[in-house]
């Protein structure tokens, strides 16, 4: 044994001294370590000034780079947050320590507050691949479909937002927009009066709930939140615009005058509302024979939006009508008004003679037949007169028809009369037959001479 004793003396010696070497290198190991995780702990400046320090030494020291992307989020200054978040995404696939998961989320949730929507929507899309029942990531994925126009897929991850936080009146907004866009009208309604209930000041919400009522066919309560936002600066006129419209089509002409005015009167209205609001004013006083007051209209659109519609036509048609009562009469004036003038028309055509007017029958406001008998000193016979109440092209079909009731009557003759023009087969039916056609050249003349 004692003669062991030399060798065994250095290597005991030898196991000492790498014991106590790797015991340092333990303690030093853990020192650091402890100092990384103390980073994140101390106040703001220690904090800046440590990890730029690290960082000076080592730029992907991760520890160093996380404290301070936290403290930048937490502070709200995003844009550094981002670019801090963006290198811990780029080191991730190499150190297994750092939460991909949650470094890929903060740095989405960065580029949603500094509106980079592109780079947000791809770092949610990894982070829910990663997890999926995650409010912030459903949320905001949904509010990105919706404005990138996928509202299916914005429906179903803003439900699933919902489903964490009931209440949150972003999610309820933009999953009652999605189901609007949809046209899940009820659905759409009842999220968005929530919405409401909880953001009263929410005008795009309150034009939103009226555009659903009108297109489930509820106009009275479309029209109430219409005419509430009628004076709101931003939503006023199209909401003017909506309540005009209802009212136009429910023949309340000086309602819709009322509505269209007011949308007109906004100072900031976008052009393809106002020339839209300009064109159904102009129709309403068509409609209520104010034509002096249509032209006005019609003119200030023909001037600032050459060509809109069928504007050149109106125009056309009803300049010349603003010029002539009768040919106002004759095309657009109720019904009783149009008969009696083509009964002073029927009387023009035989000057002298005899004329009992025998029957008076109107279709539909289109044309109205004057049956008469005409007795003079040479002849007597059975008139019959159809005058049809149009500017554009008269066809064979309802030649045909006037022929086929002049053989029901028995008369002996007969007149067509129009504002308008006859097609060459009206004009070929009528050679062998004796109906004489009466073109808006023509008519014109006789209304004049009534006058």
């Amino acid at each position: 044994m004692a003669d062991l004793l030399p060798i065994l003396i250095p290597i005991a010696a030898l196991i000492i001294a790498v014991v106590i070497l790797f015991t340092i290198i333990g303690f030093k190991k853990k020192d650091t370590q402890g100092n990384k995780k103390k980073v994140r702990g101390k106040d703001r400046n220690t904090i800046i000034k440590e990890a730029n320090r690290r960082l000076s030494q080592n730029p992907k020291d991760a520890d160093a780079l996380l404290a301070l992307a936290e403290l930048y989020y937490r502070e709200g200054q995003f844009e550094k947050a981002m670019r801090t978040y963006e290198i811990l995404v780029e080191i991730c696939a190499t150190n297994p320590d750092l939460d991909e998961f949650e470094i890929t989320l903060k740095y989405a949730l960065s580029a949603m507050k500094q509106k980079r929507y592109e780079e947000a929507y791809k770092s949610l899309v990894i982070a829910r691949s990663i997890k999926q029942d995650v409010f912030e990531i459903n949320y905001n994925l949904g509010f990105l479909e919706y404005h990138r126009k996928s509202y299916e897929k914005a429906a179903k991850l803003l439900s699933m937002a919902r489903k964490d936080q009931p209440e949150h009146v972003e999610t309820l907004r933009y999953l009652g927009l999605s189901l609007f866009k949809l046209q899940k009208y009820p659905e759409s309604v009842s999220l968005l009066r929530k919405a409401i209930d909880l953001e009263p000041d929410d005008k795009e919400v309150l034009f939103i709930i009226a555009q659903a009522y009108h297109n489930l066919g509820q106009n009275e309560q479309a029209i109430k939140i219409f005419t509430h936002l009628r004076p709101d600066p931003v939503w006023g006129p199209n909401a003017a615009l909506y309540a005009g419209t209802i009212h136009l089509n429910t023949r309340q002409f000086q309602r819709a005058i009322m509505d269209f005015e007011i949308g007109l009167k906004h100072q900031d209205i976008k052009s393809e509302v106002k020339v839209e609001l300009k064109y159904r004013l102009s129709v309403c006083y068509i409609q209520l024979q104010e034509i002096s007051q249509s032209i006005r209209y019609l003119k200030e659109i023909e001037e600032e939006f050459p060509g809109y519609r069928d504007v050149p036509s109106l125009l056309s048609k009803y300049g010349e009508l603003n010029t002539n009562r009768n040919l106002q009469v004759f095309l657009i004036s109720p019904t009783s008004d149009f008969v009696t003038l083509c009964r002073k028309i029927s009387l023009y055509f035989f000057p002298g003679a005899k004329v009992k007017i025998t029957d008076v029958s109107v279709n539909k406001n289109e044309y109205a037949d004057i049956l008469c008998e005409v007795s003079t000193k040479k002849w007597e016979d059975i008139v019959l007169f159809r005058f049809i109440r149009t500017t554009g092209q008269v066809g064979e079909l309802i030649l045909r028809d006037m022929y086929a009731r002049s053989k029901e009557v028995k008369a002996g003759r007969g007149f067509c009369l129009t504002a308008g023009e006859f097609s060459e087969g009206a004009k070929q039916f009528v050679e062998a037959r004796l109906i004489d056609l009466i073109e808006k050249d023509k008519l014109l003349e006789i209304l004049n001479s009534l006058n």
